[in-house]
């Protein structure tokens, strides 16, 4: 069976182990209560951060990677086009996007906004984190004029990838979205192994329920 430490980023590992019906447990990890006194996760992943995974003898870290692992091992899988299919592509670019162009530049934001001392958090890299954002929700944007799914008609890993992005940017900095967006996300979350995986978070489940609370 597959472990799974952590959530955050760990949500999306877990929706798409939901999706393709993979068995798997989490083992929480507490970043915030001395994350030095968990010998366990450090002997898994020594740098501290999460998610990781453990998969037999395969531990992986970095969401976007972990998903890539699990669909190419446990694949092929209707949630990962195959590099010959005409939607491959885009499906790659988008898929990368909702951590490389979405949610890391949310990150600067938020860690600045946690960490920095007051006078210092309305600085020039919040800025430009915020412009990189709203650069990236763009192409975003666009390509749901177009299609339902960033990567076309049907649902696939990619859209895990953004629809936690985009949740990301309006729980911490308060991001509002457009109708395009907030559709999108609405086809997303309604399925049933997003569900699933949100029992398993509980952390995440009270994150998102406050998306809907002022």
């Amino acid at each position: 069976m597959i472990t799974l430490y952590g959530e955050g980023r760990g949500f999306r590992v877990a929706w798409l182990l939901e999706e393709m019906g993979l068995p798997y447990r989490v083992r929480q990890v507490d970043l915030l209560g001395g994350i030095e006194n968990d010998q366990e996760f450090l002997a898994i992943n020594p740098a501290g951060f999460i998610p990781a995974i453990v998969d037999g003898d395969t531990v992986m870290v970095e969401s976007i990677a972990i998903m890539e692992y699990l669909l190419a091992r446990h694949g092929p899988s209707p949630f990962a086009p195959a590099p010959d299919d005409p939607v491959f592509p885009v499906y790659q670019q988008f898929l990368h996007m909702g951590e490389a162009g979405l949610a890391g530049p949310v990150n600067t934001i938020v860690a600045t906004k946690i960490l920095a001392p007051e006078a210092e958090q309305e600085n020039w890299t919040v800025g430009w984190a915020l412009d990189i954002f709203r650069s990236r929700l763009g192409l975003v944007t666009r390509q749901l004029a177009k299609t339902p799914y960033v990567a076309g008609g049907n649902f696939s890993a990619a859209d895990i990838s953004v629809t936690y992005a985009l949740q990301f940017a309006q729980r911490t900095i308060g991001f509002a979205l457009g109708a395009a967006e907030l559709d999108y996300i609405a086809r997303t979350t309604a399925r049933a192994a997003y569900g699933r995986a949100m029992d398993n978070f509980p952390a995440t489940k009270a994150w998102v329920a406050g998306l809907s609370t002022p």
